[in-house]
């Protein structure tokens, strides 16, 4: 199971600095919580006891708010002094993991995954990189990714090539800590665009399908739909 986790909370939000400009994207308050304390629900729920967050814009402002712990997880920091894209962010914070494989998720994402199933088909599959899919309506907002019979991921898809229902990569991941910070091409990139896209041929990158809830509060109307949505997840 896992122990521990990464959450990417660095982003600058921009697509939602319309409705909230004075905090970053993962202190964004859904009904009166911050968007980052839904997701340590979940994680605590499902056996996590530690957590790294990966922060850089407005860095100070999310410490204040979560200090050193939240309810039974301990949680540390892996800041970001320049931007390093997400492949840089993870890497970072992957030193900080004392395991051998960590669990990575996205701060403006909210999937309910069931992390003991992804676990063990990471584990079943020997996958240095597992992804957790998504099917959507419509990909053309995030890309689109091509599964094969046996779980392997043969391609990914920009935005804007493909329309319609399909998968998409819903921004949880079972990396292997040495496999990351031995395959990572520099200290700054992008781990969809220049590790896991260039990855389909060279390794077999795995990818299980969920259909729990999933939202990415990254744009305006779907920041609004969280609001009722979560009205399921209060305790």
């Amino acid at each position: 199971m896992f122990k521990e986790a990464i959450i990417l909370a660095g982003g600058f939000g921009t697509r939602l600095q319309s409705v909230v400009n004075d905090r970053p994207k993962v202190l964004a308050p859904v009904r009166g919580r911050p968007f980052l304390s839904w997701i340590l629900d979940y994680l605590e729920d499902a056996g996590v006891s530690k957590v790294i967050l990966a922060t850089g814009y407005l860095h100070e402002a999310v410490e204040e708010t979560f200090f050193n712990s939240y309810k039974n997880i301990e949680i540390e920091y892996s800041q970001e002094t320049e931007p390093l894209g997400t492949g840089g962010a993870i890497k970072k914070a992957m030193q900080k993991i004392e395991g051998k494989r960590a669990l990575v998720m996205n701060g403006d994402t909210l999937f309910r995954v069931n992390l003991s199933k992804f676990y063990d088909f990471a584990l079943t599959n020997q996958a240095p990189a597992a992804l957790v899919l998504r099917e959507v309506e419509d990909v053309t907002r995030y890309g689109a990714i091509c599964l094969d019979s046996e779980n392997h991921i043969s391609t990914f898809l920009e935005k804007g090539r493909q329309s319609g229902k399909g998968l998409i990569n819903g921004g949880v991941y079972s990396l292997k800590k040495e496999w990351l910070l031995n395959m990572s091409p520099s200290e700054k990139f992008s781990i969809e665009k220049d590790l896991f896209e260039k990855s389909t041929e060279s390794l077999a990158l795995f990818g299980m399908v969920c259909k729990q809830y999933f939202i990415d509060i990254g744009i305006p109307e779907d920041y609004e739909k969280a609001q009722n949505d979560f009205i399921t997840f209060e305790k």
